[in-house]
């Protein structure tokens, strides 16, 4: 029997965003549950992290949210997962993120989204991860960042194989077969996706 496998998820905290952004993230967490994974994510109950937990939820999912303990007393944390863990302060939330974590999928978000992307991708950069990352590019939302990662390859400070470690997808149906063609550094087939 196969492991369970777990999809970690960065996305905008925000409500006030395109109904587009928000049917996205109820049906990413949707299909986590449909296929039988789990998430985990930043644990709030707002934005598009709560509607993409509570989608988790209601298909299934168990959903592991970690929050820095700041957050949690502003009174954003989810009250209905699975898990919750709170954390000192936001290094140890994405590391314990990270370490929960088999995958990371990147759906539209702010400030708080691009850092924790920025940081798995430079971890994969350095070798220090070999987890599938995919940006959902729902609607084009992402494309001034993808613009700006090839400008870093083109200009010289990025290298192509930089650029890999981002996987494109241009809906929440095709992030899945994403996760399961990335790359893996090595070479190697990451046969839990198969």
């Amino acid at each position: 029997m196969k492991e369970k496998k777990s999809i970690c998820v960065f996305c905008g905290s925000s409500g006030r965003v395109d109904e587009a952004y928000r049917q996205a993230a109820t049906q990413f967490g949707t299909l986590v549950g449909e296929k039988g994974f789990d998430l985990v994510y930043g644990g709030g109950h707002v934005g598009l992290m709560g509607i993409a937990a509570d989608a988790a939820l209601a298909a299934g999912a168990s959903v592991l949210g970690v929050i820095p303990k700041f957050l949690q007393e502003y009174e954003v944390g989810h009250d209905g997962l699975n898990e919750l863990i709170v954390t000192d302060n936001m290094h140890d939330r994405k590391r314990i993120m990270y370490e929960r974590s088999d995958a990371f999928v990147i759906l539209p978000g702010g400030l708080g989204t691009m850092d924790e992307t920025f940081e798995v991708v430079t971890w994969t950069q350095l070798g220090l991860s070999s987890k599938p990352v995919v940006i959902a590019n729902i609607n084009g939302f992402w494309d001034p960042l993808i613009a700006l990662v090839d400008h870093l390859v083109e200009t010289g400070f990025a290298r192509d194989e930089n650029r890999s470690i981002l996987q494109i997808a241009d809906s929440v149906e095709d992030v899945f077969p994403k996760i399961a063609a990335a790359p893996v550094s090595h070479g190697k087939v990451d046969s839990k996706w198969v």
